[in-house]
């Protein structure tokens, strides 16, 4: 692999910081409440604020109600716990999520309507947040939509402040399959690139790893190609050339990592330290293979054994040349989340031990879970440790609640972690009490020891903070404090066993002979932290501040080409004639469905308050 010259000066450079030793961690005793309700599944979790998290399920008889109708979003307040309803006009279901430069929230994609609202297979929602409760989704596909229908893809931030949005299907399956899928990627806002003016860009990755590639992962890298992975197979990627770099080793031992048998995955830690070095962590998945003809029910089972694998890799020349390094966690493991912490640890939680990522479709059906043996101990991952004692689950919490398909989780920006949904069923409505896995609306919060300790506090973050730029916190140490550093958190996108764009990047910070001013210096580059919402932790011996949220950037929007954005407009969304073509025994009702994304062409955005 040739590393691009930015990428290789960091490598070498000699980084001057006094940040904290590594490995330094609060000691104390772990702990989980359940408090409040979430209204509607968290199928879909993202923290959007200091003190609010949206939340997206699939539409379904919801017990929070809107404008006379079920809901099936809703915005969580942190401070209170309660829950208002928010108002996407279309089906969420199983769609993606990005932050765009200007701190908006972009949700993408979705399903047909099913009980109400309108079709979300080629929708882009936005939501900006706001302080005073009165922000809401907005939504209009006659005024932005995709250029494709995608349902199971990914999302991602770019160095540019836009989003990259990758694979899925244009139907709704269990399993991504050739009369179905798109293995295609576009941007929004749309771009005019490689001869594809807003159109939908083919990528030969996406049709090799069918048919297990759901939620496809994507981390960007410290030189702005992009770590990609699915079903088996991983590889290095370039977009801005829309070329394959590199080739990388197999996943080992035949494990499938994504949907629907899906692994957890995460960057680790970039840090002054290690000179910002990526480095891929790998989680759980199976060896159920993903060539069953439509993945016949009768084939499959809640029973069926998961992976207990966990596997690494340096996306270095020596790394890569050296290839996975494999362990084991303490139980196997699908649809887990992982959640990278302040002090640089990754806890791993949710998820199930045996069968697969869906409902009605396995022998052996849970209720109508296709999974079973639920993992209810989080594990906790030490990057720092030598091999094979970076795994504990020694103190960590139990939980009594089942958190299986549709479940998420995300740090928070008090360092708790916040835990929610499992939906592993048709609707609430087909639940029962004899159901062992019921649609779940109970949050549960779990502390990190560190949360016991008195931690440190700052004040003077400004609204933006721009790259290589320094700004002086005032701060407040414990007394005794030796170590002070300050790291830069993007919480993520949660979906699936998916965390889209998560990450943590340390700054070079330096205290004050009087321990009272911290001086910390913005990330290097924008591939290294893309621009947008990040939150900044002071960290006091490996106890955490509060994170505040400030945009990285100038926080001003991301490149916007008119042209292309008409483009996509003047068309129908691709992959219409090919679902009529593939679909001849299609009701009219159904065909009238999938042609509500197909609205009139607009060359006014008269209909949005963001510029798109």
């Amino acid at each position: 692999m040739q590393l691009s010259p930015v990428f290789r000066a960091l490598l070498t450079s000699v980084v001057c910081a006094s940040a904290a030793v590594a490995a330094q961690y609060a000691t104390g005793q772990w702990s989980l409440v359940q408090e409040g309700h979430s209204g509607v599944s968290a199928l879909e979790l993202a923290v959007v604020s200091e003190t609010t998290v949206m939340i997206f399920d699939k539409v379904e008889h919801n017990p929070l109600q809107t404008n006379g109708h079920v809901a099936w979003a809703s915005e969580l307040d942190l401070i209170s716990r309660t829950v208002r309803p928010l108002n996407p006009t279309s089906n969420t279901w199983c769609g993606a999520g990005s932050f765009l430069s200007n701190g908006t929230m972009i949700s993408s994609g979705g399903n047909p309507i099913v009980i109400a609202g309108g079709n979300g297979l080629a929708a882009i929602r936005l939501f900006t947040p706001c302080e005073d409760k009165s922000c809401d989704v907005e939504e209009n596909q006659s005024v932005r939509r995709m250029a494709s229908l995608r349902w199971y893809h990914s999302s991602v931030r770019l160095e540019d402040g836009s989003l990259m949005l990758f694979g899925g299907s244009w139907d709704n399956a269990i399993i991504n399959m050739p009369n179905i899928t798109n293995p295609t990627y576009e941007f929004f806002p749309p771009k005019n690139i490689h001869g594809h003016n807003g159109t939908p860009i083919y990528v030969p990755f996406l049709d090799e790893t069918l048919n297990a590639n759901y939620f496809p992962l994507l981390i960007q890298l410290p030189d702005g190609n992009f770590f990609v992975a699915a079903n088996k197979k991983a590889i290095i990627w370039d977009w801005k050339t829309n070329q394959e770099i590199l080739r990388l080793p197999d996943i080992p031992n035949n494990i499938t990592i994504t949907n629907p048998i899906p692994a957890s995955a995460t960057l680790l830690p970039l840090t002054p330290e290690n000179n910002y070095t990526p480095e891929v962590l790998i989680c759980g998945g199976s060896a159920y293979p993903d060539d069953i003809p439509s993945w016949d029910r009768f084939a499959m089972s809640s029973q069926e054994p998961t992976s207990d694998q966990c596997i690494r890799i340096a996306l270095t020349d020596e790394g890569i040349a050296q290839g996975w390094e494999v362990e084991t966690m303490p139980q196997p493991r699908i649809m887990s989340e992982m959640v990278v912490l302040p002090d640089g640890r990754v806890l791993i939680l949710n998820g199930a031990q045996t069968g697969i990522s869906g409902y009605t479709w396995a022998s052996e059906q849970i209720g109508e879970s296709d999974a079973d043996h639920p993992a209810l101990t989080p594990v906790l991952y030490d990057p720092l440790a030598a091999p094979g004692e970076r795994f504990t689950q020694e103190g960590l919490p139990t939980s009594e609640i089942a958190r299986m398909y549709h479940s998420t989780a995300s740090l928070t920006p008090n360092a708790s972690v916040l835990i929610a949904g499992s939906n592993p069923n048709d609707d609430i409505q087909t639940n029962t009490t004899t159901h062992p896995f019921p649609t779940e609306y109970r949050l549960e919060w779990l502390s990190p020891p560190y949360m016991e300790h008195t931690r440190p506090s700052y004040t003077g973050l400004p609204d933006t903070f721009d790259y290589n730029a320094e700004i002086a916190l005032d701060v407040t140490l414990p007394e005794g404090t030796q170590n002070v550093s300050a790291v830069l958190m993007d919480f993520g996108f949660a979906t699936h066993g998916v965390h889209m764009d998560q990450r943590l990047v340390g700054l070079v910070s330096e205290l004050s002979a009087d321990g009272t001013q911290l001086t910390v210096t913005g990330p290097p580059t924008p591939q290294i932290f893309s621009p947008g919402p990040g939150y900044i932790f002071v960290l006091a011996d490996g106890v955490p501040s509060f994170g505040h949220k400030t945009l990285i950037g100038t926080g001003a929007q991301p490149p916007f080409d008119q042209d292309a954005f008409d483009s996509v407009l003047s068309r129908q969304p691709v992959y219409w004639d090919d679902w009529t073509n593939f679909h001849p025994e299609a009701s009219e009702e159904e065909r009238q469905l999938f042609s509500t994304i197909s609205a009139p062409a607009a060359t006014s955005t008269s209909g949005s308050t963001t510029g798109y």
